[in-house]
């Protein structure tokens, strides 16, 4: 039996590390080459790594960018089942906590979160097939 999953198309590639304390915590530290997770919940996302950035029908803007990039890497730890789905509403209100930081309008960052909260949980689920 094999285990694969299924590709998404990603628009960006990240050049240079990001390190970003979620309040998430784990039950054990993670890492991988391009993410790592702390059992405290630092997160550090390295070069290399891709994201398809604010998800339609959201434009993407710079004060987006550095928001999509925690959010994406922090479903992707919860469709990897490193973080649990109760880890959503945080990875959501994250989103909007570094849109604001970066400049968004509050109204726009609130539009964002209740896209992510009303539409997200899809993208958050645990993605892993396999066959015979």
């Amino acid at each position: 039996m094999i285990k694969y999953k299924q590709r998404r198309n990603y628009k960006y590639n990240l050049h240079s590390e990001l390190v970003y304390d979620t309040g998430l915590s784990v039950k054990a530290p993670v890492a991988n080459s391009f993410l790592e997770i702390s059992a405290s919940g630092r997160l550090v996302i390295k070069p290399g790594y891709a994201w398809d950035g604010p998800s339609s029908p959201a434009i993407d803007s710079k004060n987006f960018m550095q928001g999509s990039l925690i959010h994406d890497a922090l479903y992707q730890l919860m469709r990897e089942r490193v973080l649990p789905q109760s880890a959503r509403k945080r990875a959501d209100e994250i989103l909007k906590e570094v849109c604001l930081e970066d400049g968004m309008s509050p109204f726009r960052a609130w539009y964002v979160y209740q896209g992510v909260r009303i539409a997200g949980e899809k993208s958050a689920t645990p993605d892993l097939l396999t066959a015979p």
